[in-house]
């Protein structure tokens, strides 16, 4: 799908801010995505975010718009999706043939999401027969570089006493899908909100005939799909 890029021409640090981009472009809560923002999303100092945006717009990746406002060029949109392409199918390929557990891809696939080479991306989309998800619940973009954000709903906005699945998880901290596992949640995992707890908006909830009681920080980053009564 990014065949007419020349990619050869992106370091890794280039190619991890033009994903970052896309992610925050793609999250609802962030209509304008500026470079304070970006810097805190890569954890860097604003001087270091803005040379790095100076450096992308000049190869025409990324366009700042009216009071600083970031946006990709379709070329950068597309080296941003063919990123996130490469990271859901290894983090796929980890999981379901090399004995990765869902808390241990991330590191490895944000690795292995910079080869270059699209043979070896598609042979191996081939080989898994052609995923739609990847272990975290997330889709996967085709070689046309069809992205498609379904719309998630946080456990966090789950009322007390609604009963839901959990669909996907935020795939971002190791720490975070290792304590999802510690407590026994998974994929497609049923969650019964039994009580939310005003203080502190925490929350205990009912799965797999056990409880637990969780943060509002946690319950923010996993995402359900509501079960009718």
């Amino acid at each position: 799908m990014t065949n007419k890029i020349n990619l050869q021409n992106l370091t890794k640090s280039e190619e991890d801010y033009l994903k970052a981009i896309f992610q925050l472009l793609n999250d609802n809560e962030n209509e304008k995505v500026g470079n304070n923002l970006l810097a805190d999303y890569m954890s860097v100092s604003p001087a270091s975010s803005n040379n790095m945006i100076k450096k992308l717009t000049s190869k025409k990746y990324v366009s700042s718009k009216k009071y600083g406002k970031l946006e990709l060029t379709e070329e950068g949109r597309l080296v941003a999706v063919r990123l996130i392409r490469k990271h859901r199918l290894w983090e796929t390929f980890l999981y379901n043939y090399l004995n990765f557990t869902w808390d241990e891809v991330h590191e490895v696939a944000e690795q292995l999401e910079h080869i270059k080479s699209h043979k070896l991306i598609d042979e191996l989309e081939r080989f898994m027969d052609f995923p739609a998800k990847d272990p975290h619940g997330e889709f996967i973009p085709n070689a046309q570089g069809d992205y498609v954000e379904v719309p998630k709903v946080m456990l966090s906005s789950v009322k007390e006493g609604d009963t839901c699945k959990l669909v996907a998880v935020n795939d971002g901290s190791v720490d975070f899908l290792r304590y999802v596992s510690n407590i026994g949640l998974m994929l497609s995992s049923e969650i019964e909100v039994l009580e939310i707890r005003e203080f502190d908006n925490s929350l205990r909830i009912g799965f797999e005939n056990k409880e637990e009681t969780i943060t509002k920080k946690f319950a923010d980053n996993v995402f359900v799909k509501l079960i009718s009564k």
